[in-house]
């Protein structure tokens, strides 16, 4: 019996009727199971991707489980070419692609792409839908392309944030000045909506990004009088490398970029009454991808500068990212280092604190 033919040559088909949505996530069950064993397969988990299908929107997350679990006890009794056969013939037209997406979601590894050892499976899945190849290339894109999308929102915005800080999307820049809700700084808005220019906002952060790879971010903290006690004991330069070296970048950076480390430090006595400037290199840590001819999406490498500083009764740390685009190579560590120092201390120009 040669590889998946008990998935797609079987004659048997289970007499379990299935709705329409049933079959979608019968389709992504079977796909789970295929290269595994069923008592691999976690019901929440599946559950939990498929609760993010439009079709399901009007069941409770609960609700899923129990079919996917129900689903399962069908392929444990019966197997999963009559599970499969059921769900093909269940499925409805209207259904049938985001049946293919379940499959495909199912596959995808970390890296947001199909395992060349799954890519056969999915082909298999593919014919016996009955798809065309340029409908199953959109949907496998569509799919990469929302992950891809959402992996980014996520790292660019809450890189320090908790899960339940609420981002905020700003799409108008009629104004073209950024007011920070606490009224501690103004800024001129650095990045065009014609490239793809997104204002992401939440508390105590806002970026500012685009599809070109520009990358300019403030965070800012109220700065408690009780800090200026330790600040005056230890010194200025100490005290700012402690909080950008010791606490910032090691939760907002290396946890998310495991293989990211700090390359340069300086401590700008003459900057902004005093500065801390670092530059981190962060393989695969760059806030935007590429996409490879398989389809597989690839965050790109990228330095990212910091500079940490007090002004008024807040601390900020603003920073920027040089993505390195089209096979492009980086200069020294130095040479990055002042580049994107500069880049920042422009930024910081236009930033009216008050």
């Amino acid at each position: 019996m040669t590889k998946y033919e008990k998935v797609f040559n079987s004659a048997k088909t289970s007499e379990e009727s299935l709705s329409a949505e049933e079959a979608v996530a019968a389709i992504a069950t079977v796909t789970a199971i295929a290269d595994s064993s069923i008592e691999d397969v976690d019901a929440e988990s599946l559950a939990g991707i498929l609760w993010e299908f439009e079709v399901f929107e009007e069941y409770s997350e609960d609700e899923i489980t129990e079919i996917v679990d129900r689903l399962i006890g069908i392929a444990e009794e019966e197997g999963i070419g009559p599970l499969f056969n059921v769900a093909k013939v269940s499925v409805s037209d209207e259904l049938v692609l985001d049946g293919f997406a379940a499959g495909v979601i199912v596959l995808l590894d970390d890296e947001l792409a199909i395992p060349k050892s799954k890519q056969a499976y999915l082909k298999k899945l593919q014919a016996a839908l009955e798809l065309e190849d340029e409908e199953a290339e959109e949907i496998i894109k569509e799919v990469i392309a929302a992950f891809k999308e959402a992996e980014e929102e996520e790292y660019a915005d809450d890189e320090d944030a908790d899960d339940e800080d609420e981002t905020v999307v700003i799409e108008d820049f009629t104004e073209q000045i950024y007011q920070s809700p606490l009224g501690n700084f103004r800024v001129a808005i650095p990045v065009d909506p014609q490239q793809g220019g997104r204002i992401q906002s939440q508390e105590g952060v806002v970026g500012f990004s685009d599809d070109i790879g520009t990358l300019l971010r403030i965070d800012y903290y109220p700065f408690p009088l009780e800090q200026l006690e330790e600040l005056e004991s230890v010194g200025q330069e100490e005290y700012l490398q402690t909080i950008l070296v010791d606490k910032y970048v090691p939760q907002a950076i290396f946890t998310n970029v495991p293989d990211a480390s700090v390359e340069y430090s300086e401590y700008l006595e003459d900057t902004l009454r005093g500065a801390y400037y670092v530059l981190i290199d962060m393989p695969k840590g760059s806030t935007i991808s590429k996409q490879e001819n398989n389809g597989t999406a690839i965050r790109l490498d990228a330095y990212r500068g910091l500079l940490t500083f007090i002004s008024g009764e807040f601390l900020y740390i603003v920073s920027s990212q040089h993505s390195f685009i089209n096979g492009e190579t980086p200069d020294s560590v130095e040479e990055e280092a002042e580049d994107i120092k500069e880049s920042i201390l422009e930024f910081v120009e236009t930033i009216e604190f008050t």
